[in-house]
């Protein structure tokens, strides 16, 4: 058992025969329950259980997880019997698995929100633990968020069931909404206040939310409408999003694989404040 962020997580191995001894393994597990309980203001379930199954057939360190939220928040992780501490230290499928816990639970035409926050959120928490380097973040979001955009025949995000709009479109929703909130509550708010007003609100995997009900409290959490009214123009069309502008508004340069930070740009308050 661990206590962390309020929370009891229960922590159950199927095997013995990991290279790793188990406390590395706790530990592991307790660096991603660390970076959601900070991202959260706690962790956002009372109780959890995460199951760690071996996988015997795999080279190398890949983790896969999945969660559930039906009988209790719980995660089922499958590790490579030969990973190392290098694939935990560097591992974000526990934290991104762990981030699911903080949100309702949504019918497969939202699957975008949940998805997509776990993929955004995930990042930015396990920065704020000294996990992940800030600028490796923000790389990764110039790398990848493109892949959220919408391509010819797009039904926007409640229609499009691709990997890349529900994974990276769902972020990208995730991104403007963050920077949006920030900028009309002069960076006093962000993303992260309206989901842990959900969560407050009782609003966890454990629970089947209408969607509209979890941004309606967002929303108020902020003291904006930036969810609603960001969802109304995404839900169902298309919406270009000039991704290159963004990250020169918010002072993000990537060349040849370095990040670099313009502390000038018009926005750069705003992007050190998402991922402080």
């Amino acid at each position: 058992m661990l206590q962390i962020g309020g929370a009891t997580i229960e922590v159950t191995f199927r095997s013995n025969e990991f290279d790793l001894p188990r406390q590395a393994m706790l530990d592991w597990v307790s660096t991603g329950a660390r970076a959601v309980s900070g991202y959260f203001g706690r962790f956002p379930v009372p109780r959890a259980s995460v199951e760690i199954v071996m996988d015997a057939g795999r080279r190398g360190g890949r983790i896969n997880g999945v969660t559930y939220g039906d009988g209790g928040a719980r995660s089922r992780l499958t590790v490579a019997q030969h990973a190392t501490a290098q694939d935990l230290a560097t591992d974000w499928v526990l934290t991104h698995e762990m981030v699911h816990y903080g949100f309702p639970s949504m019918p497969r035409e939202h699957s975008w929100i949940e998805e997509g926050s776990a993929t955004y959120i995930e990042p930015i928490a396990r920065a704020a633990v000294g996990n992940l380097p800030v600028t490796e973040v923000w790389g990764d979001m110039v790398r990848y968020m493109p892949r959220g955009l919408p391509l010819d025949g797009d039904e926007g995000l409640d229609h499009t069931h691709t990997w890349g709009r529900t994974y990276w479109g769902g972020a990208l929703f995730c991104l403007l909404a963050d920077v949006a909130i920030r900028q009309q509550s002069h960076n006093k708010k962000g993303l992260v206040d309206a989901l842990r007003g959900v969560n407050r609100a009782g609003g966890n995997i454990e629970q089947d939310w209408p969607l509209a009900r979890a941004f309606q409290v967002g929303d108020k959490a902020t003291g904006t409408s930036v969810l609603m009214s960001l969802y109304g123009q995404m839900a169902a069309k298309a919406m270009p999003v000039d991704l290159q502008d963004l990250w020169k508004q918010l002072g993000v340069q990537r060349e040849g694989g370095q990040v670099r930070f313009d502390m000038h740009a018009p926005l750069a308050q705003v992007r050190a404040a998402i991922s402080s």
